[in-house]
């Protein structure tokens, strides 16, 4: 007996220690709780399982609180930028982060922590989600780069937080009557599509606070000037009230592209127009083709700016200009054309009576006389023009005493009539070079006076 005692303690004292493997780190010993697991709350465990979210226990093809009130839905916007605005289209594209806020005490969980939990896009298709649509939008799509931008985010009371990154082009009504001078006011329309005002309230969560924007977003041709939020309810014959939430936004545009595009080529055009008033009124070929030039040069400038308006069906402020405009290049063709006309009509009528009257030189200055029924021979040369030296036959005394009767008679009546409406306009009518001097002032006057009741009204 005493034996194997010992023997056993021969075999403890001899026996090897285990060897262990070297990890290259000094062996401390740690608190227990530090080696304890977090709780894996996603794995599947043997049996039964036990799911937080018990969304195949409802039927979420119906509303929160069905039969009941109407479920207030809270929305807030964050505008991330406004890409485009379309005269021609009258639309605007707009990108966004559409946030909805609800209560669905079917989606209630167990929670210690009061920590919520967020989902991907593929939970939205289980639950019931606000139908909400964008009111007169013409395209619209959720972004999906990488994977769709939906966030689903579930509190343990049902609260539920559901998130979208969506650009929509939508329609504007604009109204261009003081283009360019104008300001357009867009609206950006949310509605609910299937539920009216009984089954829900669409409403903006915090006021005019839901609605938030980007300080860098800017337009090339447009100043953004504000941003506001309203709602009202919208009434369809057929299916009844539902609640509108409005995005407002006001956009005023930039004046300096079209006074440089437009405006300032426009003026240029009608002063080079004035050119041919100081160009000699004999110089037909190079009056007609400067006249002609701005003349399809407006009409250029006009085609060029409509094309890039829609056809509206009113005036605008633009349109005034230009066209103004392009009468006054006008106004300046057609006078040179009566310049030339009158000039050729008199000297026509200088012609003539040089040929038939050659020696008639300074007739037209001769002094009149009132003659009766019968004259003198000496009257008679006097009045011819001839000294009473040279004496004539009787038919060549007639024929010069008629002549000078009716130049006479033209020369009197010529007078009478200069003093009924004023010599001013005698002289112009007959000397045509004073056409040209008095257009010199007229045209520039008035188009300076058209320019300053334009900026003045529309400005």
């Amino acid at each position: 007996m005493i034996y194997l005692q010992h023997s056993r303690v021969l075999q403890q004292v001899h026996r090897k220690p285990k060897k262990r493997r070297w990890t290259g780190q000094l062996e401390t010993s740690k608190p227990s709780h530090l080696y304890k697991k977090n709780l894996d709350v996603t794995k599947i465990r043997k049996g039964k399982p036990q799911p937080l979210l018990r969304v195949d226990d409802h039927d979420f093809t119906m509303r929160p609180a069905f039969g009941g009130p109407a479920i207030p839905v809270g929305v807030d916007v964050q505008v991330e930028s406004l890409d485009s605005i379309s005269e021609v289209d009258m639309d605007f594209t707009m990108t966004l982060y559409l946030r909805h806020y609800w209560k669905d005490e079917r989606l209630v969980f167990p929670s210690t922590s009061n920590k919520s939990m967020t989902f991907d896009g593929r939970l939205v298709k289980k639950i019931w989600v606000p139908d909400v649509f964008f009111v007169h939008s013409k395209r619209s799509f959720i972004h999906d780069t990488t994977t769709d931008n939906i966030m689903l985010r579930v509190f343990p009371d049902g609260q539920v937080l559901y998130s979208l990154r969506i650009t929509v082009t939508a329609m504007c009504n604009m109204d261009f009557s003081h283009f360019p001078l104008d300001s357009q006011t867009c609206s950006l329309e949310l509605e609910s599509y299937a539920y009216t005002d009984e089954d829900l309230m669409l409403y903006w969560k915090n006021g005019d606070e839901s609605l938030k924007t980007d300080e860098k977003i800017s337009l090339s041709q447009f100043l953004i000037q504000k941003f506001h939020t309203t709602s009202r309810l919208a009434f369809y014959s057929s299916t009844g009230w539902y609640n509108r939430l409005y995005i407002n936004f006001t956009l005023r545009r930039h004046i300096f592209f079209f006074l440089l595009q437009t405006y300032f080529p426009a003026t240029l055009m009608v002063m080079l127009s004035w050119v041919s008033f100081w160009i000699d009124r004999r110089a037909v070929p190079a009056r007609v083709s400067l006249g002609i030039t701005t003349v399809l040069t407006m009409s250029t400038i006009i085609t060029g700016v409509n094309a890039s308006m829609p056809r509206v069906s009113y005036i605008k402020a633009v349109d005034i200009y230009l066209w103004v405009s392009f009468v006054f290049v006008f106004l300046s063709v057609l006078e040179y054309a009566a310049v030339n006309y009158l000039t050729t009509v008199q000297e026509r009528k200088q012609r003539k009576l040089q040929e038939k009257f050659p020696c008639m030189c300074g007739m037209l200055h001769s002094r009149t006389m009132m003659l009766g029924g019968s004259y003198s021979e000496s009257e008679a040369n006097s009045l011819a023009g001839y000294p009473r030296s040279h004496i004539l036959t009787e038919e060549e005394r007639q024929d010069k005493i008629v002549v000078h009767l009716a130049l006479s008679s033209e020369s009197n009546s010529s007078r009478k009539k200069g003093l009924l409406k004023g010599q001013v306009g005698l002289r112009i009518f007959q000397n045509t070079h004073a056409i040209d001097k008095y257009s010199r002032l007229i045209f520039p006057a008035s188009y300076i006076f058209f320019n300053l009741i334009y900026w003045s009204v529309l400005a």
